[in-house]
């Protein structure tokens, strides 16, 4: 099956709340992203960094994405700020067609909008893990590991 139209992202609400919900990742994937409703209560506490959006192709929610806006990345009270993208969630049945991609595109457009140079992310290490992705996206290893997951940034200059 093939996308039915442009992807695009709708905040999250009421009316698609239960589709967000509904997303899920391929059993063996798990490990490796929290799921939908873990993100939209951590968005719920940090309002002011967390971006959640629905990633809709038609009517059909293929997926979730939460980015982050200009956190202070070691929380320390000001040391490096970074945006980036937080959590993807692409349902199983939707991946390989391009919606991850278009995620993290999606991302880097609204960095850039705002001034930001480099789009930050986290992924757990292991099979079946999104580290193939990522680097594939042209993202790079920093050579940074936070809470056991791996750093890597793409250039948006």
């Amino acid at each position: 099956m093939t996308k039915t139209t442009t992807p695009r992202l709708e905040e999250i609400t009421s009316k698609n709340l239960d589709a967000a919900l509904g997303i899920r990742v391929r059993p063996d994937q798990e490990f490796a992203v929290a799921p939908v409703v873990r993100s939209l209560a951590e968005a719920y506490v940090q309002p002011a960094s967390a971006r959640p959006r629905l990633i809709m192709d038609g009517d059909r929610a293929v997926g979730f994405l939460m980015a982050f806006l200009d956190i202070d990345w070691h929380e320390d009270g000001g040391s490096v700020i970074r945006s980036g993208l937080w959590r993807l969630n692409i349902a199983a049945e939707e991946q390989g067609k391009g919606y991850g991609r278009f995620a993290v595109e999606s991302v880097a457009a609204k960095i850039r909008a705002r001034g930001g140079r480099e789009l930050h992310v986290t992924w757990h290490p292991g099979e079946n893990g999104p580290e193939n992705f990522y680097l594939g996206l042209g993202f790079r290893k920093n050579g940074e590991v936070v809470e056991g997951e791996t750093v890597g940034v793409l250039d948006l200059a």
